[in-house]
């Protein structure tokens, strides 16, 4: 597995994107990018672009902090 960090993320996108009722391959269609690297994005075994994080929080209508879990709490 990836960081701790990558793996927060991953959990924060996968929540944030099922409340909003979006599939990976519809959130990957958007974003541009492939349904298997969302995959790998939600199981914390990549490490995305800051640009990334932007696209997927304009994506889901989310703030890109809602993403990022705080050091502290992991």
């Amino acid at each position: 597995m990836g960081s701790l960090v990558c793996e927060a993320f991953g959990r924060n996108l996968r929540t944030i994107r099922k409340s909003k009722g979006f599939s990976q391959e519809r959130l990957a269609h958007d974003a541009g990018i492939d349904r298997s690297y969302v995959g790998k994005i939600e199981r914390g075994e990549v490490n995305i672009t800051l640009e990334k994080i932007y696209v997927f929080a304009r994506l889901l209508d989310c703030s890109p902090k809602d993403l990022i879990t705080d050091l502290n709490q992991l």
